[in-house]
């Protein structure tokens, strides 16, 4: 399945919780800038809050996959699919090179923050909170923002995305109390291979549309 941008494929995924959740007291949390896109059609006609959880991906060098991410709390939360031998492996090849991109990340991390926009955890507590991606081809920042909720009391964790992969989804059926994906891919291509306008705003404007997501409401 393609989507023409972002937008539309929020617009399918509020569509499909609109039934359920559309009385209910829920909060939306976009996982990346681009999932804000997906998020605010979600929140709109949800009539709830939209809100923004901050973490930098941290990669494996020379490999194309996650070793973890760092979250706006600062805790780093290792990538799920990686064994416990494959973390102690990677921790002792490149342990000087991973610390320095967990301070790097938190840096840039605390740059955003200042921007405004993201996360208040009483907005979290005690709602059915809605984690959304604009795609899933890894786990590592469901896993950090799984980490950031649990000291966070809610009632229910749902998780939306337009696309996923089949690894990705066979972890979010354990975590997820709910799950709505458009479509599962078996070789995921990339997220950005399934829009056809790849538009994004700066983290500004994402962060305005965040703080003016009342006025849209549908």
């Amino acid at each position: 399945m393609y989507f023409e941008n972002r937008a539309e494929a929020g617009r399918m995924l509020a569509d499909q919780l609109f039934e359920s959740y559309r009385y209910e007291n829920c909060a939306v949390v976009a996982l990346s800038d681009g999932a804000v896109l997906v998020g605010e059609q979600i929140a709109a006609v949800l009539h709830c809050v939209l809100t923004l959880l901050v973490t930098e991906e941290i990669q494996i060098p020379g490999e194309n996959m996650a070793f973890g991410a760092v979250s706006q709390g600062g805790g780093f939360t290792y990538d799920g699919s990686l064994s416990r031998g494959e973390i102690s492996e990677y921790t002792n090849e490149f342990y000087g090179y991973l610390e320095e991109q967990k301070r790097i990340a938190f840096q840039n991390i605390n740059r955003l923050l200042g921007d405004g926009g993201v996360i208040d955890v009483d907005l979290l507590r005690d709602r059915t909170v809605i984690l959304v991606s604009d795609g899933l081809d890894r786990g590592a920042a469901i896993d950090v923002a799984v980490d950031f909720l649990k000291p966070i009391r809610i009632d229910r964790l749902v998780i939306a995305a337009p696309t996923a992969s089949v690894p990705v989804i066979d972890k979010l059926h354990v975590i997820a109390d709910e799950l709505h994906v458009l479509d599962v891919k078996e070789n995921f291509m990339g997220v950005d291979h399934y829009y056809e306008n790849n538009f994004i705003p700066t983290h500004e404007e994402t962060v305005a549309k965040i703080n003016q997501i009342v006025l849209n409401w549908l």
